[in-house]
């Protein structure tokens, strides 16, 4: 007698079938759904590959068709353009960040389109990254999409170097109501293009909203602006304390913030601190550099110290350093100042000797020179020269020659200048007139010098004490008095003051004539302030 079967086996011989069919319908459905899966894939895939290449047609037809905006529908009739899967694949096969702007300017007015969170990003990521800070504000206007406070910072940078300081203040502002700092980078970006711009009021309230928003890291950049800013506001002692205070606390501004002091300072003539700072700068191993150096030479010789200044400038050369043509020039310029003639034409030969061409600059300098020694004939052939250059018949060059040739009674000469820079379209300003009335006064051409006044007016130039001084002196010695009174009258309601010898000569020719009265009544105008007459036009 065999053993009973197993209850196992009993369960499997009643219902083989439906465990069987069971076994089948779970293959079955497994398989489908896995299908379905790869089909999904594949079809995804397919559509990905059919975008690539359909990206890659139009990138290279808007890359070589220049009216591709008029024919690419037409060039894919039945293509969906308005799908932000398909810009992004433009945005991946076009290399020129301007073209796919383009490209997204004609979605935009074609389809209303707006691409997606990433490809906007990324659009605007390559706009900010070549320095095209307009066509970045343009996406943004057209998108409205919210960047990322990393891409703004850039952008702010973006702005500040392209000189648009509001915008770059309205995307700060913009930080600030995200409650981002912004980092120190950024700071400096808004802080540095303030200067440029000479508004010293925004430097002082970035800075202040600096320390309000509690920003890490104030550095050496960010003293050196507010250095440069005092410098600007004209407290350059101010300046030069918290420059002592930094370097104390191991802060090292650049050469550009000790330029900025050394070049205030010369302008202050405080040749004390100039000296100290160059001093110091040598001492932290901030060499100096020819730049600043001519700073200080071109101070001296403004100064009238053109004998330390040229010194210094053969010190210079003897210790290493290579002047450039801007030094070489102002040096040539203040030996021509002082009378120097022999030096400054030894400057020029070593210039030229040195591969260094002079240039109008360096031209009109030493043509100065030789009208200021009575040399004309020199003077002329220099300005010829120059002519045949390229670098001559400008205002300042025939400025030059006027005053020259005035200086030295050529009046008819420096005439003919005159009425030849009409003809030849180059612009006479307040410096021209002003250098000729004076030529006729000396000539005693009252007639001539009046009518140039009147036509210097006339061509809406604003007048100076100097257009009008010359005139009244000679006016007061050929005992026009009523004359005088007009153009003093004239000057006042210019406001223009008159100079103490000019009173003077006023005063004198009324008591000639016997209006002591009304000469005492000048006298109590006459000016106390301690006012200096004004140096020649020829030599501003």
């Amino acid at each position: 007698m065999g053993r009973a079967p197993s209850s196992v086996l009993i369960f499997l011989r009643q219902k083989p079938l439906a465990r069987q069919t069971q076994i089948r319908k779970l293959t079955v459905e497994t398989r489908d759904t896995d299908y379905s899966k790869n089909q999904e894939i594949c079809a995804h895939n397919i559509d990905k590959q059919h975008y690539a290449d359909i990206a890659k047609q139009v990138c290279s037809i808007v890359r070589t068709k220049p009216r591709w905006e008029q024919t690419l529908l037409s060039d894919f009739p039945s293509f969906n353009f308005n799908d932000p899967a398909f810009f992004s694949e433009v945005l991946k096969h076009q290399n020129n960040v301007f073209l796919s702007l383009r490209f997204f300017s004609w979605l935009h007015s074609n389809y209303g389109f707006s691409p997606d969170l990433d490809s906007c990003n990324a659009l605007f990521d390559s706009l900010v990254e070549a320095k095209a800070c307009k066509a970045a504000m343009y996406f943004l206007n057209h998108t409205g999409f919210s960047s990322n406070p990393s891409s703004l910072e850039r952008y702010i940078q973006c702005l500040c170097e392209g000189g648009m300081i509001e915008e770059a203040l309205g995307v700060l502002a913009k930080l600030k109501e995200m409650e981002v700092k912004g980092s120190i980078k950024t700071w400096n970006s808004v802080l540095s293009s303030s200067i440029k711009v000479k508004r010293t009021d925004l430097v002082w309230k970035l800075y202040q909203d600096m320390i309000e928003s509690g920003v890490p890291g104030v550095d050496a950049e960010t003293v050196g602006y507010l250095i440069q800013a005092f410098c600007n506001d004209g407290k350059v002692s101010k300046g030069y304390k918290l420059l002592q205070q930094v370097l104390e606390e191991g802060l090292e501004p650049g050469n550009v913030t000790f330029n900025k002091l050394i070049s205030s300072f010369c302008k202050e003539k405080n040749y004390g601190r100039v000296s100290e700072l160059l001093h110091t700068m040598i001492a932290r191993t901030h060499a100096p550099d020819v730049y600043i150096y001519g700073q200080v030479i071109k101070g001296l010789c403004s100064s009238r110290k053109g004998q330390e200044g040229y010194r210094i400038f053969n010190d210079l050369k003897e210790r290493g350093y290579a002047p450039d043509r801007v030094m070489y020039t102002t040096m040539i310029d203040g030996l021509c100042k002082m009378g120097l003639l022999g030096d400054a034409r030894n400057l020029w030969f070593e210039m030229i000797n040195k591969g260094i061409l002079p240039n109008e600059y360096t031209y009109n300098a030493l043509i100065h020179g030789y009208c200021k020694i009575g040399d004309l004939e020199e003077a002329r052939k220099l300005y010829k020269e120059m002519c045949d250059k390229g670098y001559g018949e400008t205002t300042v060059s025939y400025n030059n020659m006027i005053a020259g040739l005035c200086l030295h009674g050529k009046i008819d000469e420096a005439h003919q200048l005159f009425r030849e820079m009409t003809r030849k379209g180059v612009a006479r300003d307040v410096i021209t007139y002003n250098t000729l009335i004076r030529g006729f006064c000396k000539k005693e051409k009252i007639a001539d010098g009046t009518n140039l006044l009147k036509e210097l007016l006339a061509q809406g130039l604003q007048p100076s004490t100097s257009s009008y001084a010359p005139l009244i002196e000679m006016l007061c010695q050929v005992g026009h008095v009523q004359e005088v009174k007009s153009l003093w009258k004239d000057m006042h309601k210019r406001g223009l003051k008159p100079l103490v010898h000019t009173h003077n000569y006023v005063i004198t020719r009324l008591c000639e004539e016997g209006l002591v009265t009304e000469g005492m009544q000048w006298l109590k105008k006459r000016p106390t302030s301690k006012l200096k007459p004004q140096k020649e036009d020829a030599e501003e």
